[in-house]
C-alpha cells in the first residue's frame, strides 16, 4: 500500500504531456487476445492497471513485456483457463476477458469483476448481447460462465436498453469473430471505442459505425496485426491537469491533447472564466482568473464525462459562488466528499446533486483515495490547502494516473509517494 505526501499552497508550473488513454489501453489489451500473432501497442500508460492486466495473460499462458511506453503481447501459445479471481476482482475492464475469450474460444469462465466502489454497475447489458450472439451464461461462486454450442457464435442484433461503454465493448470483442453480421443499436460513443475499432479493423475486422450510435460488425475468421497500435491521448488525464492549472497554476501547458476529445469541458472551463490558448494538440492555461460558478451534469459522450466530475470539483471551489454538478451515471460517486470536508471545503450531496461553495479555509488532513477520480482530486485540493494533506491508499490514483509523481515534479509541485506496510 501506499501513501502520498502532498505539501500545501504550491501551485503548478511549466508542461506536461498526456499519456495513452487508460480507458483504451484496459480494453485493448483483452482484445489483444483474438490476434493470431504478436501484438505492439505504443504511448501505453505507465498505471497498476497495465500490470494488473498483464498478470492476468500470464495466467493464460500469454506472454507480454512493458517497456517505456510500449507494449508487447504474445497471444500465439494462449490456453483457456480460468481466470485468477484476485487480478480479476482488482480491476473493473478484466470484465472485457469475458468478451475476448469468447471470441477467442466460445466460452469463458471469468470471476466478477471489481474496480472502483463508485455504485452499481451491472453486467446485465454485457449478458444480454452474449445471449443474442448464441452464447449461454451462467452464475456460480462469484463467476460468470459463458459457454456456446456447437456452431459457435453468430451475428445478431442487439438493441441495448442503456447506453454502455462496457458492454458495447464487450459485446464487439464477442461479435469481431462471430459468423455472419452482428449489428449494435444504441451503443456508446466514447473515443475510447473508436480506437478499440481502429486497432480491429487494422488486424482485419470488418467494423463499421465505432462513434455512432450503431455499429455493424462483419465477422472474421483470423486477426492478425502488422503495425503498432499507438493509443489516443486520455482526455481523462487532460482534463485533471487543465482542471489543477486553472485552479492553482501559473501558467500551465498541456502537450498531446485531442481537443475535440475535450470539447464539453473546454466549454465549461470557458463558462466559468478560464483563458485559454487552444492549439492543435496542447492547450496553455495562464492561470490567475477570476471564477465564476457554473452547473455542470455529466451524460454519456460527447456530454461531460463522469470520470472528469471529481477533478473539476476543486476548481469549481475556485469560483465566486456556488456551483453545482448533476451526476446521471454514477450518482453514488461521492467518496471524496467526506474527504474533502475533513479538509474544510463545503461541499455537500443529495440524490445525485453535489452542491459546491466557494472554498476559504482549506486545511491539510489524513484523507483516503477511496477510488481513482476521488483520490487524484483529493491531490489537487491538497496543493489549494494550508498545510500538509496525507492520502492513503493513493495506490488508487496510480491505477489512473501515468507517472503522476514524475508529471507533477515537472509542473514544480513536490509530492512524495511512500510505501506503508499493510498492517499499519
Amino acid at each position: 500500500m501506499k501513501k502520498m505526501i502532498v505539501k500545501g499552497e504550491q501551485r503548478l508550473h511549466g508542461e506536461v504531456t498526456i499519456g495513452g488513454a487508460k480507458n483504451s489501453t484496459v480494453a485493448l489489451i483483452p482484445a489483444a487476445i483474438l490476434a493470431d500473432t504478436p501484438v505492439k501497442f505504443d504511448s501505453v500508460p505507465e498505471i497498476l492497471d497495465v500490470h494488473n492486466l498483464m498478470l492476468i495473460l500470464e495466467a493464460m499462458n500469454v506472454k507480454s513485456h512493458f517497456s517505456h511506453g510500449q507494449l508487447e503481447i504474445d497471444p500465439t501459445n494462449i490456453e483457456n483457463r480460468p481466470l485468477p479471481g484476485d487480478a480479476i476482482r482488482s480491476l473493473r475492464a478484466s470484465y472485457y476477458f469475458m468478451g475476448a475469450m469468447l471470441g477467442r474460444f466460445g466460452k469463458a469462465v471469468v470471476g466478477f469483476p471489481g474496480g472502483d466502489n463508485i455504485g452499481p454497475r451491472p453486467i446485465d447489458q454485457h449478458i444480454k448481447g452474449f445471449k443474442a450472439l448464441g452464447a449461454h451464461v451462467e452464475e456460480e461462486d462469484n463467476a460468470v460462465r459463458i459457454t456456446t454450442g456447437p456452431e459457435g457464435l453468430h451475428g445478431a442484433r442487439v438493441f441495448f436498453d442503456m447506453v454502455s461503454v462496457g458492454a458495447t465493448i464487450n459485446v464487439l470483442l464477442a461479435a469481431v469473430k462471430a459468423k455472419g453480421t452482428t449489428i449494435m443499436e444504441n451503443v456508446a460513443k466514447e473515443p475510447e471505442i473508436i480506437d478499440l475499432a481502429t486497432f480491429l479493423n487494422n488486424m482485419g475486422a470488418h467494423i463499421r459505425g465505432a462513434g455512432t450510435d450503431e455499429i455493424r460488425i462483419e465477422g472474421v475468421e483470423s486477426l492478425k496485426s502488422t503495425n503498432t497500435h499507438t493509443i489516443i491521448p486520455d482526455r481523462i488525464e487532460a482534463g485533471t491537469y487543465l482542471a489543477f492549472a486553472a485552479a492553482n497554476g501559473d501558467g500551465v501547458l498541456v502537450k498531446n491533447v485531442i481537443t475535440e476529445h475535450l470539447d464539453p469541458f473546454i466549454a465549461k472551463l470557458r463558462e466559468m472564466g478560464v483563458t485559454m490558448e487552444i492549439d492543435e494538440d496542447s492547450i496553455y492555461i495562464p492561470g490567475n482568473d477570476r471564477l465564476s460558478p457554473v452547473t455542470v451534469k455529466t451524460s454519456p459522450f460527447p456530454g461531460f464525462a463522469t470520470d472528469l466530475q471529481q477533478p473539476i470539483t476543486p476548481l469549481l471551489m475556485c469560483a465566486q459562488g456556488t456551483s453545482k454538478i448533476i451526476e446521471t451515471i454514477y450518482p453514488k460517486r461521492i467518496k471524496h466528499i467526506p474527504e474533502m470536508q475533513r479538509m474544510g471545503a463545503d461541499i455537500s450531496c443529495k440524490d445525485g446533486v453535489f452542491t459546491i461553495h466557494h472554498a476559504k479555509n482549506l486545511k491539510g488532513a489524513n484523507v483516503d483515495a477511496g477510488e481513482i477520480r476521488a483520490g487524484v482530486a483529493l491531490l489537487g485540493l491538497g496543493l489549494m490547502a494550508k498545510g500538509t494533506t496525507v492520502i492513503h491508499n493513493a495506490d488508487n490514483i496510480l491505477r489512473g494516473y501515468d507517472r503522476i509523481v514524475e508529471k507533477m515534479h515537472g509542473l514544480s509541485v513536490d509530492i512524495e509517494l511512500l510505501t506503508v506496510a499493510d498492517n499499519l
